[in-house]
């Protein structure tokens, strides 16, 4: 009875979290890295925008186009062995990448065709983590663990521009890669060692885009789900004057040095290490709708208010405080998303969720781009974060009388 018990719920930190936790965090380290580094060089090698839009459009774009394959794969296959496949299959890419440009032949059109390898690994991978997360940690343990690993990966992501910088000035490109190498292998040969029993298995049609319109249908059926993606789609577009333009806005306001840059983005990524710790401290959110919603307010706030920002100390005050929001609302979200959804269906669930959030912001940049050239920043901002405060409040509304539907119709379903 105790071990049928302790199977349902396990202990917060059993060895297959922590190995997990472990292995995420070496891939995403690595990744990010790399990132950085290849941003930077073809900076460096090139002057060029058009070279830098194609290596955003490289690591962004498959990452999208492969999320439409890959829940279904996530429900149909092992969530196990399609997280190590994929992982495996960026450090060959990127081994190969090292070994090219080791030989000589430096070429900013491979690091292209790699990166865009990279991302159909990363797109594979995504939908499976995200999945497979209920299957090691209990019900009453997601929004602690989702916490963590926030803060983990808030954490290694204020040293990835620092370690990418270093590696880059001081051994090269080629060595970067080979640490993207390492930390991959390392974080397959870790996740190799965590034991997942067999998910429950979705019913399989005769094709993946049979699958995909089953996916579909399922999450758009289901009020609840479908009212938090289009809240979802709605949020990550509005998000984009703050996500992408502000470094734009420091430049043009307060200076364009670049420690002022570099603030810029420390700053908030240590408000949303600082918003995890909270989030893994808290444990469980009592109302998910209210935590997605305050958030949502909150965001609005922020980015109106530096739209408004007198200075740039106050700038970053309010910047910070942004911060703090995001693993609230990543992770409401998300557990939301893993509670409320069939086993056999999370995986394209998710995917969903990442076709949504993918578009959304190039959507954004398309929109908020030309306007940045033509209307003040400052304007946009404040017009932006107005706009997620409605969204915000529209969502947690209408939500909430879902929930309150649902809860009314169980006894009914019970008689």
């Amino acid at each position: 009875m105790q071990d049928t018990l302790q199977q349902k719920a396990p202990p917060l930190f059993s060895k297959r979290v922590v190995l997990f936790l472990l292995s995420q965090n070496l891939s995403i380290f690595g990744s990010s890295v790399v990132g950085f580094a290849i941003i930077w060089y073809i900076t460096l090698e090139t002057s060029s925008g058009i070279y830098l839009m194609l290596a955003t459009l490289a690591q962004m774009v498959p990452h999208l186009v492969i999320s439409l394959y890959s829940g279904v794969w996530a429900d149909r296959h092992s969530r196990k062995v399609l997280i190590m496949l994929s992982d495996s299959f960026i450090a060959v890419a990127t081994l190969v990448l090292a070994l090219v440009f080791s030989l000589g032949w430096e070429s900013i059109g491979a690091i292209l065709a790699v990166s865009v390898i990279r991302s159909i690994g990363s797109g594979i991978q995504s939908p499976a983590v995200n999945a497979i997360i209920p299957q090691l940690v209990s019900e009453e343990h997601l929004v602690r663990i989702q916490g963590i690993n926030q803060s983990i990966s808030s954490a290694l992501m204020l040293l990835s521009p620092a370690v990418g910088g270093m590696m880059l000035g001081l051994f090269g490109l080629v060595s970067t890669f080979y640490l993207d190498v390492v930390t991959a292998t390392l974080a397959v040969v870790v996740f190799s060692f965590i034991k997942v029993a067999k998910p429950k298995r979705a019913e399989e049609t005769h094709s993946v885009a049979a699958d995909m319109k089953v996916g579909i249908s399922y999450t758009f059926s289901n009020p609840i789900l479908r009212n938090l993606l289009i809240c979802y789609g709605f949020s990550f577009f509005l998000i984009t004057p703050a996500a992408i333009l502000t470094p734009l806005l420091v430049e043009r306001t307060f200076g364009g040095e670049v420690w002022r840059l570099t603030l810029n983005e420390m700053v908030w990524t240590g408000g949303a290490l600082l918003g995890g710790l909270l989030v893994s401290l808290k444990g469980n959110f009592k109302n998910k709708v209210t935590a997605i919603s305050l958030s949502l307010v909150a965001f609005g706030s922020c980015f109106a208010l530096l739209g408004v920002a007198p200075t740039f100390v106050i700038y970053l005050i309010v910047m910070g405080l942004g911060g703090i929001f995001v693993p609230f609302l990543n992770t409401a979200e998300i557990v939301m998303i893993q509670e409320i959804s069939d086993e056999d269906k999370l995986g394209r669930v998710f995917s969903i969720v990442q076709i949504l959030s993918g578009s959304a912001i190039p959507l954004g940049i398309l929109v908020f781009g030309p306007l940045a050239d033509r209307i003040s920043i400052q304007i946009l901002l404040v017009v932006s974060g107005i706009l997620l405060v409605a969204v915000g409040l529209i969502y947690g509304r209408t939500a909430s009388k879902q929930q309150v539907v649902k809860q009314a119709e169980v006894p009914t379903q019970g008689q």
